[in-house]
């Protein structure tokens, strides 16, 4: 019998449970990370979450709780949360702003050591550096500072993190930036007409394809997707007037692989090697193996007939606990005998 990939599982049952009716109204998630026993959520009101498995007793299952809440400068909306466990850092976009904290505890890190980054339009993590693995709980170590590019109205500034923020240099972009993913000294960026690749070494920027391919509908705006494939090369996603086509990209702009296709425009995508999974607008998701570029399994939408409620899919890259419950039925209580005789008499 073949067993689907994928499943959903709810982690969190109620996001908003400790706020009261009056608070809640209009507040929405807008953004979540995870890593091991943690989950980071951003909201609409600027409030940062922090969420953490706790272990359940033998009659209880294991469940995520709140363990912290406080909201970024000025209550704006968090629109992206960066982890960075190398570094033991995480990047919380918001207000055009990228702010730096602690993990996993979540708090600030002292305007005197790093102060915000503003004039942000959107930012990229090198690939290569989000893969590195949490430093050791113990023994001397060195961490290796973190690179990562910020697309300002008509310009990329460079930056590397460690233990304070360092500026490396800036590169013109005339044509500015609405999304940038980033592996090596290669970014794969688009403006609000193409997909380009930019070389952070020789600052050559190379348009690869229109955004919208839709001839009769030139003008209709098209969501971008860029996600790097941990492979070396990136996906990104063009409307063709009937259809979306997914296309992969080397670092210099070459196609390889074969070509993805949705019957919508997906609101989401992301990677989970060897699958490409996508939300259509319906709330359905698709999952592509990338190898073969077949469809490999749909799950429909939410059967409730309220709002379809699933809009952004999340990679967690080093991976995440998803509670069970399934001790509860495998596993019973059973009497044991012990032996209270001495040791020594046991040893004889």
């Amino acid at each position: 019998m073949t067993v689907p990939p994928y499943q959903t599982q709810e982690l969190i049952t109620n996001v908003f449970s400790q706020l009261s009716d009056s608070v809640l109204q209009g507040i929405q998630i807008r953004c979540g990370q995870a890593l091991g026993t943690e989950i980071y959520i951003g909201c609409s009101n600027g409030e940062l979450m922090r969420f953490s498995l706790q272990g359940g007793d033998s009659n209880k299952a294991e469940s995520y709780t709140i363990l912290s809440r406080q909201s970024v400068p000025n209550d704006k909306a968090v629109e992206d949360i960066v982890l960075l466990p190398s570094i033991s850092r995480a990047l919380v976009f918001s207000d055009n702003q990228i702010h730096f904290y602690t993990l996993p505890s979540l708090d600030v890190v002292s305007y005197q050591i790093i102060k915000p980054i503003r004039h942000v339009i959107a930012f990229a993590v090198d690939q290569l550096h989000l893969l590195r693995p949490m430093p050791p709980t113990s023994g001397p170590h060195r961490l290796e500072p973190v690179d990562f590019c910020v697309i300002k109205r008509s310009s990329l500034a460079m930056y590397s993190l460690g233990q304070r923020l360092f500026y490396q240099k800036e590169i013109p972009l005339p044509q500015g930036g609405t999304l940038a993913r980033r592996i090596g000294s290669s970014l794969c960026i688009a403006d609000k007409i193409n997909y380009n690749m930019l070389n952070l070494e020789t600052a050559e920027i190379l348009p690869i394809l229109p955004l919208n391919q839709d001839f009769d509908a030139p003008n209709l705006p098209v969501e971008p997707f860029i996600i790097p494939t941990g492979e070396g090369d990136f996906l990104v996603v063009a409307w063709t007037g009937q259809s979306s086509m997914g296309i992969f990209l080397t670092g210099s702009g070459d196609p390889v692989r074969g070509t993805l296709t949705w019957t919508q425009h997906p609101t989401s995508i992301c990677l989970d090697l060897p699958h490409a999974t996508a939300i259509l607008p319906d709330g359905t998701i698709e999952i592509h193996n990338i190898d073969s570029q077949n469809l490999v399994q749909v799950i429909p939408p939410p059967s409730n007939d309220g709002p379809v409620d699933r809009t952004r899919l999340v990679s967690s890259l080093l991976g995440y606990i998803v509670p069970s419950d399934q001790y509860l039925t495998k596993m019973s209580k059973v009497p044991v005998k012990l032996d209270r005789r001495p040791a020594s008499k046991l040893e004889s």
